[in-house]
């Protein structure tokens, strides 16, 4: 007589970090965004998700975000630990140990440049390896041009304007497990949804 064997994976796999609507990102990997509005995917993404965030940004750079526009966006600046890098390895070494640790459930990662394939793969395996601490980590890497070898998906994100309305163009220009696609943002209230 055969036997059946429980195995402890999940029966069901993760459904992944809901965005808005349809749109989800894998947990426990890395994923990139990059565009004039990537700074804005990335705070729609933490208004979606409970939790704290750490924001990894160059400290060689003047920019920075600005907490009252956070607020307006519907994002609590409180739930934000701002992390400044002095080098450029250090932003990388940064993201890496913050997924490691499982500490947060997301980290968010300012790059001057797309990281190259081998970071890449060290910071999914830290963000697998901070899965099994609590809460699957899900790590962000924002770039000005895009074209990171190895993300979970790529996204581009610009400001699509018009006479009376305020949108955004989102896109998802590769994904492991989707095709790529477009969709139109707008602020509802004072959230945001997707534009019919």
């Amino acid at each position: 007589m055969q036997h059946a064997r429980l195995a402890r994976q999940p029966h069901r796999p993760d459904p992944g970090q809901p965005l808005l609507g349809p749109i989800r990102l894998a947990r426990a990997r890395v994923h990139e965004a990059h565009g004039p509005a990537r700074h804005l995917f990335a705070v729609l993404l933490a208004r979606a998700m409970t939790g704290s965030v750490f924001w990894i940004m160059p400290g060689w750079e003047a920019a920075r975000l600005h907490g009252p526009g956070l607020a307006g966006l519907g994002l609590d600046p409180g739930r934000i630990t701002f992390v400044q890098a002095d080098h450029a390895r250090d932003l990388l070494w940064t993201i890496e140990e913050v997924l490691r640790s499982g500490a947060v459930p997301l980290v968010v990662g300012e790059l001057p440049g797309p990281p190259g394939l081998t970071p890449m793969r060290r910071m999914h395996l830290a963000a697998e390896a901070g899965s099994g601490k609590g809460t699957p980590p899900l790590g962000l890497v924002l770039t000005p041009e895009g074209g990171s070898a190895g993300a979970e998906s790529r996204w581009h994100m610009a400001p699509d304007h018009g006479q009376g309305r305020t949108a955004w163009a989102l896109t998802r220009e590769r994904a492991r497990s989707e095709v790529p696609k477009s969709w139109k943002i707008r602020r509802d209230g004072e959230g945001f949804a997707l534009a019919p």
